[in-house]
């Protein structure tokens, strides 16, 4: 029985490290692509996925502020159908809400869109040439508030500095080691 537990135990402390530095590893591979983009003036790219910060409310409970939402780039002639969720340009500031309409107004595609918290359509259309991408279905809850940290001078020496400690940590302090136990039979 003693020998069992002690198995589970190992196996799930081993398993819990994993996740742990799977984890933070995906953030410091992000957050390297953020600070590469900021510092080239790219968009942000990981496998052809772009990436947002959400600002507002407006599509709570999906996005939750301060979340970070994928999108895949809009391609030249893509059409997009109601209930779509888009990213678009409005006075060169990105909106990501819902299509709840689509016309044709002078030859030309707009949109309707809606904030799914939001009580009313939007005051605006947005023309097709405004979108820029299509919600890709991924979300990572409260990064943003990390990548706008990260966009501030202090906020980038932190996160070069800190990951940076924490490995010069870990390879200095070894956890201690378990003997095993002497089992004698007869």
């Amino acid at each position: 029985m003693k020998g069992e537990s002690f198995i589970l135990l190992s196996l799930a402390k081993w398993t819990l490290r994993l996740i742990g530095n799977l984890l933070f590893l995906l953030i410091c591979v992000l957050l390297f692509i953020m600070l590469f983009a900021r510092f080239t003036g790219n968009e942000p790219n990981l496998f052809g996925y772009q990436f947002k910060t959400v600002l507002s409310g407006s599509m709570e409970p999906l996005f939750k502020t301060g979340s970070v939402i994928a999108i895949n780039k809009t391609e030249e002639n893509k059409t997009y159908q109601s209930g779509d969720i888009i990213t678009f340009k409005l006075d060169e500031i990105l909106i990501t809400h819902r299509i709840v309409e689509t016309s044709l107004k002078d030859g030309a595609i707009t949109y309707t869109t809606k904030g799914d918290n939001n009580d009313a359509v939007d005051r605006w259309e947005v023309p097709a040439h405004h979108v820029v991408g299509e919600y890709a279905g991924v979300t990572i809850p409260y990064l943003g508030y990390v990548l706008h940290t990260a966009q501030t001078k202090v906020g980038a020496a932190l996160l070069m500095i800190i990951p940076g400690i924490i490995l010069l940590f870990s390879a200095f302090v070894q956890p201690s080691e378990r003997k095993p136990k002497e089992v004698y039979t007869q």
